[in-house]
């Protein structure tokens, strides 16, 4: 299971015991923030992503959208989800629990700077009803992300 995978991950970091499970799901922004009982944007959601024949994600703010012409620019195509078939096999998470975290070789990791507006935000951990705090700081040290992007809008 993928969240035994993200606790072994931040076991070897000495951080297993900030990884929260809830008795609810937490597989979409909002029942992540009713889960945190926090604001819906401090969620970072994790969306899974074809580029070049490899998955990428792209780790974004909970109250933004995709904005395709700033995808396209950035990745040079156009942007196109995982199938959820896609995503569990290319990433190594299910959705509702995909997270930047313990996955699959060759994924790359991209953080959209909609994420910069907080001092904290919660990433899901590998399952449906799972999240960690982590400081923008900590996203980017744990996450291996490749770089910032800028790739949304709404917010």
């Amino acid at each position: 299971m993928a969240i035994e995978k993200v606790k072994a991950y931040f076991r070897k970091h000495g951080m297993e015991e900030r990884v929260r499970e809830f008795d609810v799901s937490s597989a979409t922004v909002e029942l992540a923030a009713a889960a945190l009982g926090c604001e819906p944007q401090r969620i970072a959601k994790t969306l899974s992503f074809m580029a070049d024949g490899h998955g990428i994600l792209v780790v974004a703010a909970g109250d933004t959208k995709i904005d395709n012409p700033k995808y396209k620019a950035q990745f040079g195509t156009k942007a196109k989800m995982l199938t959820p078939e896609e995503v569990e096999t290319l990433v190594g998470h299910a959705v509702g629990g995909v997270c930047p975290f313990a996955v699959n070789e060759g994924v790359k990791v991209y953080l959209d700077v909609s994420l910069k507006r907080f001092e904290t935000v919660f990433p899901a951990c590998g399952s449906s009803n799972s999240a960690i705090e982590l400081t923008i700081a900590e996203l980017e040290k744990y996450s291996g992300y490749t770089d910032w992007v800028d790739v949304c809008k709404g917010y």
